[in-house]
């Protein structure tokens, strides 16, 4: 089924341990795109400024991912973004930020991905991505992802967006800041009672944990990685690699879901072995479900 994603596309500069990548592709709409599109074809909507260094089409050339949605503005420079990684890679410092066309008027959905069924919504203001879903028909499946400074700074509008949404896909310290819980179970409880059907709380390096409203839960570990080169993107592949599934089965029910959680863990895994997008380009389906079995295989007893 259709799937479409809206968010950023920037030009990133990481710092790790392992080394510097400057002036690279990020942005969230991106790494979504790229690991979604192993799955599913992918409806983009986003925005960059003339000044991007980077041919999308050609960056999407090995997937199904529709730039009609993707506006270029003639007088505006794109997002731009500089961090870095500490020793344990869970510590980041951002270095740098210019919002540049993300402190504009957002995109416009085309009028041909309007009737869009699974929708993802990429971490920007609450009120955005409110006026982003209003452009949808009937959509199907919407999930979200969002962050401390707009639970901090715009609850208000990030309670009225959950109560439009299916599905919140959310740290675990930002689970905990919402839902004013620290037990983890507990926050996702109390997040299920503002609206959305479905949460995912992302623990890093510990996996993630999934509830439903019909009292389901669902822990994974993450895939054990021998080292992290560059976490940037990891989140966004995670909800690519989930949607994705989602939209190619065209099903929500919990054991799909499980399924969808398992995938993007394994997409996110490929994201933090290499800089920017190099651990996704050099992978395939075919690695991707061995690495689904290993999974599996690990995580049975």
């Amino acid at each position: 089924m259709s799937l479409l994603v809206t968010g950023s596309i920037g030009i990133d500069t990481v710092k790790t341990p392992y080394g510097v990548s400057e002036n690279c592709l990020g942005g969230s709409a991106v790494y979504f795109s790229m690991t979604a599109g192993f799955f599913s074809p992918v409806r983009f909507v986003g925005v960059i400024g003339s000044d991007c260094p980077f041919d999308l089409a050609e960056v999407f050339a090995n997937r199904d991912v529709d730039l009609r949605g993707l506006e270029i503005r003639a007088q505006s420079k794109t997002f731009r973004w500089a961090g870095t990684y500490h020793e344990n890679m869970d510590d980041r410092t951002t270095d740098h930020v210019e919002l540049n066309v993300l402190a504009e008027a957002p995109p416009k959905v085309p009028d041909a991905f309007k009737d869009s069924k699974f929708v993802f919504l990429a971490n920007t203001a609450p009120i955005l991505q409110q006026q982003l879903l209003e452009q949808i028909d009937e959509p199907v499946f919407v999930a979200v992802d969002t962050m401390n400074l707009w639970i901090q700074g715009y609850p208000d509008d990030l309670i009225a967006l959950l109560t439009k949404i299916d599905c919140l896909i959310i740290n675990e310290d930002e689970a905990r800041m919402l839902a004013d819980r620290h037990n983890l179970i507990r926050a996702a409880k109390k997040i299920l009672e503002m609206g959305p059907s479905v949460v995912i709380a992302k623990k890093g390096e510990s996996g993630s944990i999934m509830c439903n409203t019909d009292g389901d839960i669902f822990i994974l570990p993450a895939f054990p990685a021998d080292d992290v080169i560059d976490p940037t993107g990891a989140g966004d592949s995670f909800a690519g690699g989930f949607m994705g599934y989602l939209a190619q089965t065209g099903r929500t029910d919990f054991e799909t879901l499980k399924t969808a959680v398992a995938y993007g863990t394994v997409l996110a895994s490929f994201t933090i072995a290499d800089f920017s997008l190099d651990g996704l380009t050099s992978t395939d389906r075919t690695n991707i479900d061995e690495r689904l079995q290993e999974l599996r295989n690990i995580t049975q007893f």
